[in-house]
């Protein structure tokens, strides 16, 4: 079976969606379609009206891509108040030999969140930790090992369901299911995560009008918040300094503005008409001192946050966000760092803009989640996938592919 994934990241500036295919365990972008977004404020559904249209008219955009319609998707939704419960469950392995499969794995993590979520919670993620085998010995993959019992230490990511209902059924009501839902706190790390990383570190996203500070233990989420600044609140200082309208001020931050001041040139300038009718010169030395002093404020307060959201000592700081993009964040990112810190930077072709990190980093999320439980999926029919390969290519599928709903961690019903 062909392994085709579609993520769905509803952003406060773009709507973004992403088609890719796993191939050897190495993505490939097979689509990837972008509108504005209307409807979303600070990544929350505001209006439902406004919002359904512009959904519709990104799937419209892929579909016509690839040539046949999408119908499933995993969706990226905001931290807001993201709740992380350290449990465990267990389960007796039943079948006949007692070697431990992919089926007492997901029993145990079911185990695991029983009784654990309140009803006005919404389960994102289970994220086992540690494993251990009759009671006593802990080991690093129980799959194939012969036992009695499994028991697990999981974390369990919830947010409130005020948050997560509205996103969840904006995009179904366009016909589209959503088979998973992930925190971007998550999604984030996916795509920037190494190996030879220490153990507790930061990530900061830089949204447009939000920021999300999220901290991690090995590579597992254990804390997350969000500031309710972003690139949006430089755009308002720019239009209010320099009485523009709030397009000239994006576009002059985007095409002229650099995130510190440093290497600005106070001879390189652009004149422009502003909202009084009045012909104004901007230069780029000074446009950059309005972009820096926000930005710098934005930082220092997310690093309060991560202070607030751990005592432990954070040995590496991740830094991504379509903000970022901004020319010389880098500079400044020296300036206002003292701890290792890693510029986030997406190379794949197709999306080499950190705006895509969420989603990208949810289709590698996605996919580990698939290769623990050990199940396919492909969000197209066997019929579809013949269309996408076209009539002189034959697809090599022996499976239908997995339909119905598979939301969060494959519970069976």
């Amino acid at each position: 079976m062909r392994k085709i994934i579609a993520s769905l990241d509803i952003g406060t500036n773009s709507i973004k969606l992403i088609v890719g295919e796993f191939l050897k365990n190495t993505l490939h972008i097979l689509s990837v379609s972008e509108t504005p977004t209307k409807g979303i404020k600070k990544g929350l559904v505001a209006n439902r009206e406004e919002l359904i249209p512009v959904l519709k008219e990104n799937f419209h955009k892929a579909e016509e891509m690839l040539g046949i319609p999408i119908s499933e998707v995993i969706l990226t939704v905001p931290s807001y108040e993201v709740n992380i419960i350290i449990s465990e469950g267990s389960t007796t392995i039943t079948n006949p030999d007692r070697i431990i499969t992919n089926q007492d794995l997901i029993r145990s993590m079911q185990a695991s969140s029983y009784n654990k979520i309140t009803d006005d919670q919404e389960l994102l993620s289970i994220i086992p930790i540690a494993y251990k085998i009759n009671d006593d010995e802990i080991v690093k993959n129980p799959l194939n090992i012969i036992a009695d019992k499994l028991t697990i230490k999981a974390v369990l990511v919830t947010s409130p369901k005020e948050y997560i209902t509205p996103l969840i059924n904006v995009v179904e009501a366009i016909g589209i299911k959503v088979i998973d839902v992930i925190p971007t706190a998550i999604s984030d790390i996916y795509l920037l995560k190494s190996s030879n990383l220490g153990n507790v570190g930061a990530l900061i996203n830089i949204g447009e009008e939000t920021t999300c500070v999220s901290i991690y233990n090995k590579g597992v989420l254990m804390r997350a918040d969000v500031i309710e600044l972003g690139g949006a609140n430089i755009d308002k200082d720019i239009a209010y300094i320099y009485k523009t309208t709030k397009k000239d001020a994006k576009r002059l931050k985007e095409k002229m503005g650099l995130a510190t001041s440093i290497m600005a040139k106070a001879e390189e300038k652009e004149t422009l008409t502003d909202r009084l009718g009045n012909q104004i010169t901007i230069n780029q030395k000074e446009l950059s001192e309005v972009i820096e002093s926000r930005l710098e404020e934005l930082l220092a307060l997310a690093k309060k946050l991560m202070n607030n959201l751990t005592k432990r000592n954070i040995e590496y700081i991740f830094i991504t966000g379509g903000t970022t993009e901004l020319k010389d964040f880098n500079i400044l990112c020296d300036k206002v760092f003292t701890k290792t810190h890693i510029l986030g930077k997406i190379n794949y072709i197709g999306v080499r803009n950190n705006k895509y990190n969420s989603a990208l980093g949810a289709l590698l999320y996605f996919n580990s989640r698939l290769k623990m439980k050990g199940k396919e999926y492909c969000c197209f029919s066997l019929d579809d996938l013949e269309t996408i390969s076209g009539n002189a290519k034959k697809v090599n599928i022996n499976e239908k592919s997995i339909l119905g709903k598979l939301f969060g961690y494959f519970f069976d019903n």
